[in-house]
């Protein structure tokens, strides 16, 4: 019998003394619409279910900033692994009650990480040409992809960020609280687990969003205006060892 989801909460519920990944994710940008689970739950991998609040799932596109990615313990990479990417993701739970991610597209600008993550954990990243810039207390993401394609998939998507959030709401932490990532590579369910200390989320608005990413990824269209827009600078993440479906981590 699947057991029940897991609390959501804003520390993650276990440490990672032995990271298989470390990596930064800054400047990010949380763009979160409300959708029926029906719609989305063919589109999860097996052994995982719509990760619902109140009778609603939602779907994320989250461009940000990735900053060295290092394997283990090592120094992360200052070039290869630090790179523009924006990711359409939807929101799942397994029958352990873990809480996750699926992600349905990852855009990047680096051909060598994009290819490695294809190869090694089955994830749908695709090299895309990509830029992250300032102007006047806005931020502005753009992303044409290039391979595997579609080719010309794009999103250009300016937030501007406000407030600092003292306590986030139910939904802010439900979509932002996410300690794994659920995802099927050669055949096999996986769930690749996560740390990073507490989001320092911001409320923003959204200036402008002129995207197919998600159409693309097989959502419904039109989304109509996002019911969430936040932003953080950021924060350090550690990723541990994949582990089966049955919560056993692998050797």
């Amino acid at each position: 019998m699947p057991l029940a989801p897991e609390p959501i909460a804003a520390d993650p519920p276990a440490s990672t003394a032995h990271p298989l990944l470390t990596q930064s994710w800054l400047d990010l940008a949380f763009l979160h619409w409300a959708v029926d689970p029906a719609d989305v739950s063919p589109l999860l991998p097996a052994g995982t279910v719509p990760d619902t609040l109140d009778g609603a799932t939602y779907v994320g596109l989250v461009p940000f900033r990735m900053h060295r990615v290092g394997w283990f313990r090592l120094p992360g990479v200052p070039y290869l692994g630090t790179f523009p990417e924006t990711n359409v993701r939807l929101y799942s739970v397994d029958a352990q009650g873990r809480r996750g991610v699926v992600f349905r597209s990852l855009d990047a600008s680096r051909l060598i990480p994009v290819a490695v993550a294809r190869a090694l954990f089955r994830l749908p990243y695709l090299w895309s040409r990509m830029s992250i810039s300032h102007g006047e207390g806005t931020i502005t993401y753009t992303s044409t992809r290039r391979w595997p394609g579609p080719r010309g998939a794009h999103s250009r998507i300016t937030v501007r960020p406000g407030v600092l959030i003292q306590e986030p709401t139910a939904l802010e932490l439900f979509l932002t609280a996410r300690w794994g990532m659920h995802n099927t590579s050669y055949g096999r369910q996986m769930y690749l687990p996560n740390t990073h200390p507490q989001w320092p989320l911001h409320r923003a608005e959204l200036v402008e969003c002129d995207e197919d990413l998600t159409t693309i990824a097989g959502l419904p269209t039109p989304l109509g205006e996002p019911a969430s827009v936040l932003y953080s600078p950021g924060v350090a993440v550690r990723f541990g060892r994949p582990a089966r479906p049955g919560g056993i981590p692998t050797p």
